[in-house]
C-alpha cells in the first residue's frame, strides 16, 4: 500500500502531513500528487470528502517552493464558490505549508473588504478566493495576476449551478497563458466539461469514484410523508440517540430559516446557514456545528458547499433536490474516513418524480422505509390530498402567472395614476426656465397693449365685460 513518504514529498512536508496523522494518501492524493509534482495539468472527477484539497496543496506548496519565484507576487490562485469552502482550502495551505516560508490568503464577499485589501499588500504568495470579490479586488487594481503559475478551479460544477460560470471565464482571461491549471469537479455535465477543455492542456484525468456514484458506505432509506408531515417525521427521527450529528437539507432559504426554528421550539441543539445569513452568523454555526455545541445544522445546497465536518452520522434530505447529482453532493457529508453513514430522504407527491430522476442517476433503487406513523400511500403514488402532482404543478403555475400579471397591472395603473395627478409639474421639470420665458413673453405683451391704441381699447373692453 502507498504511503506519503512514497509520493516525493519534502520534508517540510512530510513532518506536517505526519503531524495531521496521515499516513496512506487517499486515492485521488495517490494518483494526483505525482502528475502535478511533474506540472501537469489535471483534470479531477471527485466527490467531496475525497481529500481533493490535499491532493492539489501538496504539491502547489512544493512547486512554488522549489521554482523559487520572486516573492511578493501572487503565484497560486484557488477559485472556489462559497466563502466557508475558501476559508477552509485557505487553513489546509496554512497547516500543510506550516514549516515553509509561503504566505496564504482568502478573499470572498459577504464582508467588508478593507481587511482583505491590508491583507493583499503583505503580497501573499497563495490567493484563495470566491470569484465576485477576486474581480472586484482585480478591477480596483489590488490584485494582479500576471505572475501566475498555479491555477486551481475548484466544484466547477457547483460554480456552474451558482451562475458563476461567466465570472469565471473573465478572472481565466486575466490569468497568463503558460501557467499550470487543475480543475475539479464532482460532477461532469456538458457545460463543465467544455469549460475544462477550454482551460486545460493535454491534461492527466483522475476520476476516484464513478460519476454520480454515491459513497457505498452509506445506508439510505425514502420516506413517502406528506409535505405537511415532514417536520413532525424529522423531530421522530431526532431523538434517536444514535443521530449524534445532523445535516439537514432544504431547498429554499426560507424552509431552512423555519426548520430551524421549528426544532429550536422543540428543544433541539440547532442552528441554519443559508445565503441571507451574515457571514460571522455563518462562521458561529459551522463553528458550533463542527465543535458538537450544535447537533443539527440545517443548510442549502449552495451554504452547505463549505462544509468540510467529519463524524456527520446522519444527513437529512428534508426537500428531495430537483438535481439528481445534488443528491451525491449532499450525501457525501457523512460516511467520512471509513465510518458508517446514514441518509433518509423525505418524498412528497410532489417529489415522486425527482425521486425517480435520483434512483435512474445512482442506478439501483433506494430501499423504503414505510414502517412509520406519517407513511403517506398518496406519496407512493405521486399524489397531493388525492390529485395528481402533474396537476397541482400545473394550478400553481397557473397562479403564480395571475400573481405576476396582477402585480404588473398594479403597477402600471399606479403609474397611470400618479401621472393624471402630476401633468403640470412633469412638464415644468422637462422645460427648466418656462416660468421666466412665460412671464417676460407676458410682460412683452402688456408692453405691446399699452403702446398700441387699439389694443388697449380691446383690453379695456375685455376688462369691462
Amino acid at each position: 500500500m502507498t504511503t506519503f513518504t512514497d509520493l516525493n514529498l519534502n520534508d517540510a512536508l512530510q513532518k506536517s502531513v505526519s503531524q495531521e496523522g496521515y499516513i496512506n494518501p487517499t486515492p485521488i492524493q495517490e494518483q494526483a500528487i505525482p502528475h502535478l509534482l511533474s506540472g501537469k495539468d489535471l483534470l479531477g472527477c471527485a466527490q467531496t470528502g475525497t481529500g481533493k484539497t490535499a491532493a492539489f496543496a501538496l504539491p502547489i506548496l512544493q512547486r512554488l517552493v522549489e521554482t523559487g519565484g520572486r516573492r511578493g507576487r501572487i503565484r497560486a490562485l484557488v477559485i472556489t464558490p462559497t466563502r466557508e469552502l475558501a476559508a477552509q482550502i485557505k487553513d489546509s495551505f496554512l497547516t500543510y505549508g506550516r514549516y515553509m516560508d509561503i504566505m496564504t490568503i482568502v478573499i470572498f464577499g459577504g464582508v467588508k473588504q478593507l481587511h482583505q485589501e491590508k491583507e493583499l499588500k503583505k503580497r501573499p504568495d497563495v490567493l484563495v478566493a470566491t470569484p465576485g470579490r477576486l474581480l472586484d479586488l482585480i478591477a480596483q487594481g489590488y490584485v494582479t495576476l500576471s505572475h501566475l503559475e498555479v491555477f486551481v478551479l475548484d466544484e466547477a460544477d457547483r460554480m456552474l449551478d451558482m451562475g458563476f460560470i461567466h465570472d469565471v471565464r473573465r478572472i481565466i482571461a486575466a490569468l497568463p497563458r503558460r501557467r499550470q491549471s487543475l480543475f475539479f469537479s464532482a460532477t461532469m455535465p456538458p457545460a463543465v466539461a467544455k469549460l475544462a477543455s477550454s482551460l486545460l492542456r493535454n491534461p492527466v484525468k483522475v476520476e476516484v469514484t464513478p460519476q454520480a456514484t454515491p459513497v457505498e458506505r452509506i445506508r439510505q432509506s425514502v420516506f413517502f410523508v406528506d409535505q405537511k408531515d415532514k417536520g413532525k417525521l424529522l423531530e421522530m427521527l431526532l431523538a434517536d440517540r444514535e443521530v449524534s450529528r445532523a445535516l439537514v437539507f432544504s431547498r429554499t432559504k426560507h424552509g431552512a430559516s423555519r426548520i430551524a426554528k421549528n426544532l429550536k421550539r422543540r428543544g433541539v441543539s440547532v442552528d441554519a446557514i443559508h445565503g441571507d445569513k451574515a457571514q460571522n452568523a455563518r462562521t458561529r454555526a459551522l463553528e458550533g456545528f463542527r465543535s458538537g455545541k450544535v447537533r443539527v445544522l440545517v443548510a442549502t445546497d449552495i451554504a452547505a458547499r463549505g462544509i468540510d465536518v467529519e463524524n456527520i452520522s446522519h444527513v437529512f434530505n428534508f426537500d428531495l433536490p430537483n438535481v439528481p447529482e445534488t443528491h451525491v453532493h449532499r450525501i457525501g457529508r457523512t460516511a467520512r474516513a471509513g465510518a458508517d453513514g446514514m441518509a433518509f430522504s423525505f418524498c412528497s407527491g410532489m417529489e415522486l418524480a425527482d425521486l425517480k430522476e435520483i434512483e435512474k442517476t445512482i442506478g439501483f433503487e433506494i430501499p423504503r422505509d414505510r414502517e412509520n406513523e406519517f407513511h403517506s400511500m398518496d406519496a407512493t403514488r405521486g399524489l397531493v390530498e388525492g390529485v395528481p402532482a402533474s396537476k397541482v404543478k400545473k394550478l400553481r403555475e397557473q397562479e403564480r402567472h395571475q400573481r405576476i400579471r396582477k402585480y404588473k397591472e398594479s403597477k402600471e395603473s399606479k403609474k397611470r395614476s400618479e401621472s393624471a395627478r402630476k401633468p403640470h409639474s412633469s412638464k415644468a421639470r422637462s422645460r427648466p426656465g418656462s416660468r421666466e420665458v412665460q412671464s417676460s413673453e407676458s410682460r412683452g405683451e402688456k408692453s405691446r397693449n399699452r403702446s398700441h391704441p387699439l389694443r388697449q381699447r380691446r383690453s379695456r373692453g375685455n376688462s369691462k365685460r
